[in-house]
């Protein structure tokens, strides 16, 4: 009989060692709670879905069980405005203790690394946060009188210390945890609505090391997914930015090929004013580029009549190879060749690093996004032609 009870007992405690692999517990306690309950949410991109809500007994505590797939972050809380971050994963039994009547206020945090890593950076935040609301006060009360010019640059340099420093605690806590989901965090803190805290230019870099290293560990989560789109479109705005600024600071070198196509006629950029242009580099060597043109020709087919046109500049050496390619697959679209293939001058004034790669404009001529593909580049086009 004990034989058959242990036996009946084995496959229960697996399931059990299943459950909680699949499952995190938050157990909280609120020293003096202003509502009754507590709502759980899964933060899903820009968008929070309820999870669940629990009812605080009359000693404050309360509890979540949830099933997870991998680490997500939620927002534990009574209001959208009143609410603590979780950084939960499968298998973590979260202890939580908020010490005031508010989950956004001061809590401990015990059983999640992630969540810990979270409530740092959101302390570190808040900090920052007061210290630049007090320097405001005081300069706004000094604004507009005399004789308080050093005193509103020694604001003005502690206000910028302040920003730099928590900026640079940001960067080495996404330096020292590329593994944690928690350096998301790191990357979409804001000081206010419209300054984030990586506020450099040249912060992109940070949203890269993040971007590449969490798409290997956790290529499934949409919050990655996001902000490996977000990475993208930051990329195409800066680097249009860097082609017009060269454009201007630099009118010697102008933007505008000008080069023969399979017929020997030489045909500049800038005579297609007017058009919205697709402008490509491309190799015959590159399979990317063959079966990219190949999808090119239906989308030609469906805007061409309506203002848009290709202008393709080929990179090859060897111009037979080039001139037979473009014949055999008919592209209709005006196929050129840089000038001097050695050089290849055009893809280096236009950045090109990989292939294939694009640069749209629209009727001014002025770029408005950058390698476009496949469906991207579909809907940037009903988007200008009004679809």
């Amino acid at each position: 009989m004990m034989k058959r009870s242990l036996l009946l007992l084995f496959p229960i405690l697996l399931l059990a060692g299943c459950q909680d692999k699949n499952t995190f517990t938050v157990k909280g306690v609120i020293s003096d709670p202003q509502n009754k309950a507590v709502t759980l949410n899964r933060v899903d991109v820009d968008r929070l879905v309820l999870v669940d809500s629990s009812k605080i007994r009359s000693n404050g505590s309360f509890k979540f069980r949830v099933k997870s797939e991998g680490p997500d972050f939620y927002q534990l809380g009574y209001t959208d405005s009143d609410f603590m971050t979780l950084l939960a994963e499968p298998g973590e039994k979260i202890k939580l203790i908020f010490n005031g009547k508010n989950t956004s206020g001061d809590y401990t945090v015990n059983g999640s690394e992630g969540t810990e890593k979270v409530r740092m950076l959101d302390m570190r935040l808040a900090s920052a946060k007061r210290k630049l609301d007090s320097l405001r006060i005081v300069y706004d009360e000094i604004s507009g009188k005399s004789g308080y010019d050093e005193q509103k640059s020694l604001i003005e340099n502690e206000f910028n210390g302040v920003l730099t420093e928590i900026r640079k605690k940001n960067i080495e806590f996404i330096i020292n945890n590329t593994k944690s989901m928690a350096s998301l965090k790191a990357v979409y803190q804001r000081i206010d609505e419209n300054t984030y805290v990586l506020y450099e230019p040249r912060d992109l870099q940070y949203l890269k090391i993040v971007s590449d290293s969490l798409g290997r560990y956790y290529p499934n989560s949409k919050n990655v997914k996001a902000l490996a789109e977000d990475l993208r479109n930051e990329l195409s705005k800066m680097y249009s930015r860097q082609i017009q600024s060269l454009a201007s600071a630099s009118p010697e070198i102008t933007l505008d090929p000008n080069l023969k196509d399979v017929n020997g006629n030489r045909i500049a950029l800038s005579s297609l004013k007017g058009k919205v242009v697709l402008l490509t580099f491309w190799s015959v060597e590159s399979k990317e580029c063959i079966a990219e043109n190949l999808q090119l020709k239906d989308i030609y087919k469906t805007f061409n009549k309506k203002g848009f046109e290709i202008y393709q500049i080929n990179v090859d050496q060897n111009e037979e190879k080039w001139k037979n390619q473009v014949r055999f697959d008919e592209l209709p679209w005006i196929s050129t060749r840089e000038d001097d293939p050695e050089e290849l001058e055009n893809a280096r004034l236009f950045n090109v690093r990989t292939l294939p790669a694009n640069y749209l404009f629209d009727r001014e001529g002025t770029i408005t996004g950058s390698n476009l593909h496949g469906r991207s580049l579909l809907i940037k086009l009903n988007q200008l032609f009004n679809y």
